[in-house]
Order: C-alpha cells, then sequence, then structure tokens
C-alpha cells in the first residue's frame, strides 16, 4: 500500500493546525536536502540523504534522517536474516551531521528547495511527529522503504505529488541489480554476493521514482523537477546547490563492471583444470588434487542452492526470491561430496547413479542458458552461467567416459 496518500492527508493536517495561530509575519522555515556520498563500509555503499529544516530567524538547522538502526536491537540478526528489519527516523543537528560525513571522506551537497510557507511548515511538523518515539520507526525494504524513498515521500506529499507525477514515466534503462552492482563494485565480493542472491525482481526497470531509492539518484533527479509558481508559470524547485564537502573517495562508476568475460574465462580454467587431473586419476597426487577440487566446488555450490532456497522459501527478502541461480548453485551438488572424497583413494568412482546425479546437474546448468531465449525468465545472470556451465558440464563428462571399473549400484 502507498504512504503517499496517508503521507499528503498528515501534511495537510499538520498545515491547517499551524496556519491559524503563528502570526503573518513570521517567516517560513526554509527546506533543504542533504546527500552524502557513498561511504567505505559495506552498508555506506548507497549513500544517505536528510532534510533539512532551517529557522531563518534563529538560523537553526535541524535535519530528519530515516537510516538509523540499532545492532544491539533484540533479535537484530535474526530479523535481519528473516528480512524483517527495522529502521527508524531521528532528528539531529544539521552541523554536527554534516561535521559527521565530512570526517568520514564523504561528499555532502546540499540542495535549497522551493517550498512555499504552507507546504515547508506542513513538512516540519510531519517530521517533528515522524521522530517521536512513538512514530519513529518504520519496515526497512531494500529497494522501496529506505532512507531515501522515506524522504522522497515526505517531499513528495508537501509538494502535493509533483515528485510522483514528474518521476512516473522516466527511465534509463537502469535495474535494481545495475544499481546495485556499480555502488558495490569497489568492493567486489560484496558485489558478487549480492548478484548472486538477486532473483528477477532486481531486474525491472525503473522509473526515476523506483530509482530514487539510491539517495544520489533522488538528488540529480530533484534537478530537473519543477513546480507551479503564482501567476502559473513553472519554476525549478531547486533553488540553489551547493557542495559543502567534496568526496575524498572515489566516486562509484555508473554501471557495474561486465563480468561476463571474467566469469567465462575462470569457468573454462576450473573445468580445463578437472579435466586434466582427472585424466592422471592413476596418480595418486592427482587423484587427492581432484578429489580436493571437484570436493569445494559441490559443497560451495550446493551450499550457496540451500542459501537460495532458503532466502526465497524462508524470508521476506522478495528481490532474491525464484532465483534462476538455483539451476547452477545447485542443492544436489552436496550428494556428489561422498563420491568425490571417495576419490581420493580409488582409481575411479563410476556408479550409475553418481554419474546420473552429475548429468541432472550440468543439464539443469545448461537449461539456465537455453531459458534466456524465452521471455519467462528474465534475471540477468549470465555470467554466473558463464562460470558454472563449464564446470558442471566437465564434471558429468568426467563421471561419464572417463576408464572406470563401473561396480555395481
Amino acid at each position: 500500500m502507498s504512504l503517499r496518500p496517508w503521507l499528503a492527508g498528515l501534511l495537510a493536517a499538520c498545515a491547517m493546525a499551524c496556519a491559524g495561530p503563528l502570526p503573518a509575519e513570521t517567516p517560513a522555515p526554509e527546506v533543504s536536502l542533504l546527500t552524502f556520498g557513498p561511504g567505505e563500509t559495506y552498508w555506506e555503499r548507497f549513500g544517505h540523504n536528510a532534510i533539512v529544516i532551517r529557522d531563518p530567524v534563529s538560523g537553526r538547522a535541524t535535519s530528519y534522517n530515516y537510516g538509523m538502526f540499532d545492532f544491539d536491537e533484540e533479535d537484530f540478526l535474526v530479523n535481519f536474516a528473516r528480512g524483517h528489519m527495522t529502521y527508524q527516523a531521528m532528528a539531529a543537528d544539521a552541523a554536527d551531521d554534516i561535521a559527521w560525513y565530512r570526517s568520514q571522506g564523504r561528499s555532502v551537497v546540499e540542495q535549497q528547495l522551493r517550498l512555499d510557507a504552507g507546504q515547508a511548515r506542513a513538512l516540519q511538523h510531519f517530521l517533528e511527529w515522524n521522530v517521536e518515539p512513538a512514530n519513529a520507526r518504520y519496515r526497512y525494504e531494500y529497494y522501496t522503504s529506505n532512507c531515501s524513498t522515506r524522504v522522497r515521500d515526505a517531499l513528495d506529499a508537501a509538494l502535493g505529488g509533483v515528485l510522483a507525477a514528474q518521476f512516473a514515466a522516466p527511465s534509463r534503462g537502469y535495474t535494481y541489480r545495475m544499481l546495485t552492482g556499480a555502488l558495490t563494485s569497489p568492493q567486489p565480493w560484496l558485489m558478487a554476493l549480492l548478484d548472486a542472491g538477486l532473483g528477477p525482481y532486481a531486474d525491472q526497470r525503473l522509473s526515476f521514482w523506483q530509482d530514487s531509492f539510491i539517495p544520489m539518484q533522488l538528488m540529480d533527479h530533484l534537478r530537473e523537477v519543477t513546480v507551479p509558481a503564482a501567476d502559473g508559470s513553472t519554476l525549478p524547485l531547486v533553488v540553489a546547490e551547493r557542495v559543502i564537502a567534496p568526496a575524498r573517495l572515489a566516486d562509484p562508476p555508473a554501471l557495474p563492471p561486465d563480468l561476463r568475460w571474467p566469469f567465462f574465462i575462470a569457468g573454462v580454467a576450473l573445468a580445463a583444470v578437472l579435466l586434466a587431473l582427472a585424466s592422471r586419476r592413476h596418480s595418486g597426487a592427482a587423484r587427492r588434487a581432484f578429489a580436493t577440487l571437484a570436493t569445494g566446488v559441490s559443497v560451495v555450490c550446493g551450499v550457496a542452492g540451500v542459501l537460495l532456497l532458503l532466502l526465497w522459501f524462508g524470508t521476506e527478502h522478495r528481490p532474491a526470491w525464484a532465483n534462476e541461480n538455483l539451476l547452477l548453485f545447485n542443492p544436489l551438488c552436496l550428494l556428489l561430496v561422498p563420491a568425490w572424497w571417495r576419490a581420493r583413494r580409488e582409481p575411479w568412482i563410476g556408479v550409475k547413479t553418481v554419474r546420473a546425479l552429475a548429468t541432472l546437474i550440468a543439464v539443469l546448468a545448461g537449461l539456465a542458458l537455453f531459458v534466456k531465449i524465452l521471455p519467462w525468465f528474465p534475471q540477468a545472470n549470465l555470467p554466473w552461467i558463464l562460470l558454472l556451465l563449464p564446470v558442471h558440464a566437465a564434471l558429468a563428462w568426467i563421471l561419464l567416459h572417463a576408464a572406470h571399473p563401473a561396480p555395481a549400484d
């Protein structure tokens, strides 16, 4: 359910409530958006933002942000694993916020926004209400309910739906996967982990409204927003923009790196090593090396597959549901581990059920590639196919074609 109608109603009520007792000459608060660039820690890779309300008389500026969480909260890690995370809104002195982000080497950009007196006062009262302990907590979701979407929704409600109207249609073809990969690319392990865990949900083309879950995207889009003027014309929403602190950290790329060729080369190389070791199975050292490598592949793929199943059926992490990588990170791989481990001591393991299982795993990996021609399988997981299909095929070929004593089942 969208929060915009509720926010709009609450802001309108705030505007009506504060309009009467305030003297006409009291100047309205100034509203601006602070955008903080990415940080070094993994949860800082997506940046952050806050709404600033500045009293033009006292000059006091308060920042309101929706990115607070507490590792010490009861069952925090369990709820995180289940996808049931709770964040909260918080107010702070804007100067203190800016000083902290500056000390971390993160960029700070302020955009002064064009809100009329009623809109600015209503937004201020809503934010003050929102940070009260009884109202501060909210259900956090990575892409649809985070620190930036909450800021976006509050501004949109104050502006009477202007943002939603102007952000609805445009799209640059970005997806959740693209933006996630680009922002986490400075930490390749994190980029790979998230990419493998994201299902087809992450490959939908995003409107400006949707990709505003990234604070830097919201900042960019606001530069193009216009609001109605009293004479019927339109004016830019952003009155002024200034860089308070430049980034000392490198800017993330606009797009993630193309992993297709690196993953394909790695997959072919790993398959070649497995085939070479298997061809020397009468050597004890080669058998042990093959058994160790094949066991490692099956354990990694099998455990990863079990985790993908748990994410799908046991958690509320919707972006991980129906992950086509289950055809590659196959839980059935764990059933091959005893056979590979026995290969340390025996010239070959050729039991029919083992050969059939390895063949099934390879066929399912091939299916992951075949279904790319069908519109019902939109997941952008070609790099993982290019990495793991050669490996699964090599293991199946080894079992099917190498000489073996063929014991009875």
